[in-house]
């Protein structure tokens, strides 16, 4: 099978340096041919424009930071779609929404051409690893045509069909939009609990051992409590861009969504004390910088 790759940054940089890794005959495209560097001296194909990274290819793989960036590439001038050809498959792994999927479905059906939403989580360490979870939205039969591709770049295990068209989308805003209430509400609780005397680390051995533990409390918090490392490698610009698109989404199918339009509100607050680029745990330092009650564990307790 022939790959095109479009979109070269923190996460499809890796993605596609897998599939080269796996054999795969790889085109690629981003906005900074610099970011196809290591790609070309590993084989891969450079295309100048979208449209070059879908000639003569059997499936292309998108990997862009917004819903807008994905209708340029695909609709846009020397546009990907107008360079598949019938029987390839366009597989958007961006995190996005149905809407822009729908309006190239409705183009691409007339061309005989394939299109699965296949969102992911892992992060940019998954994405090197190739242990990225993916969620994809689609034709049954084109799934499964896909798949040796996205074993490739994702577990076996956690590489799930969730339903029709849009599915995969749906589903990676829900997971994004939890993750980031469970930071919202975590930060919060530590920090009263610390500000009201309990000791950190046995506020949240407390914690851990009640019906309110998390996988968050138990380990994504860590990179705070730690190391002071709020997560650049994924930057608030995008996670508000997430929290937005699932509050829209929210008001599309009529439920209302209190909780996470203040969850949004709150990465907004933190994106403008902290600038774009800072990293996407950054509203634990807003409550410690608001309070001054830096939420950090000692080495001997995570020793332990």
């Amino acid at each position: 099978m022939k790959i095109g790759f479009i979109g070269l940054g923190n996460m499809g940089g890796p993605m596609s340096l897998n599939l080269l890794a796996a054999g795969y005959d790889v085109a690629v495209h981003d906005v900074r041919r610099e970011a196809a560097a290591e790609h070309e001296r590993r084989g891969a194909v450079w295309a100048a424009t979208p449209a070059g990274a879908g000639h003569g290819r059997d499936a292309v793989i998108t990997m862009l930071p917004t819903p807008r960036h994905v209708e340029t590439v695909l609709l846009g001038p020397a546009g990907l779609l107008d360079a598949l050809a019938p029987g390839s498959v366009w597989v958007d792994m961006s995190t996005s929404v149905p809407e822009v999927a729908d309006r190239v479905r409705a183009r691409a059906a007339d061309r005989g051409v394939e299109v699965l939403d296949a969102p992911v989580s892992g992060m940019a360490h998954g994405a090197r690893t190739g242990s990225l979870q993916i969620f994809v939205g689609g034709d049954e039969a084109t799934y499964r045509r896909v798949r040796p591709v996205f074993e490739v770049l994702g577990d076996p295990e956690r590489i799930m069909r969730v339903g029709g068209h849009g599915a995969g989308y749906t589903v990676k805003l829900m997971i994004n939009l939890l993750w980031f209430s469970h930071l919202v509400a975590t930060t919060e609780v530590l920090t009263i609990g610390t500000r009201a005397g309990v000791d950190l680390a046995v506020l949240r051995a407390a914690l851990l051992a009640s019906p309110a533990a998390s996988n968050f409390l138990d380990r994504d918090v860590l990179s705070v409590l730690a190391h002071g490392d709020y997560d650049d490698s994924f930057a608030m610009a995008l996670a508000c861009k997430d929290l937005g698109l699932a509050v829209d989404l929210a008001g599309a199918v009529g439920v209302p969504a209190e909780l996470s339009a203040l969850v949004e509100q709150v990465y907004r607050r933190a994106r403008a004390a902290y600038g774009d680029l800072a990293g996407e745990m950054s509203p634990v330092r807003l409550w410690e910088d608001l309070t001054g009650t830096p939420l950090r564990l000692p080495v001997p307790v995570l020793q332990e």
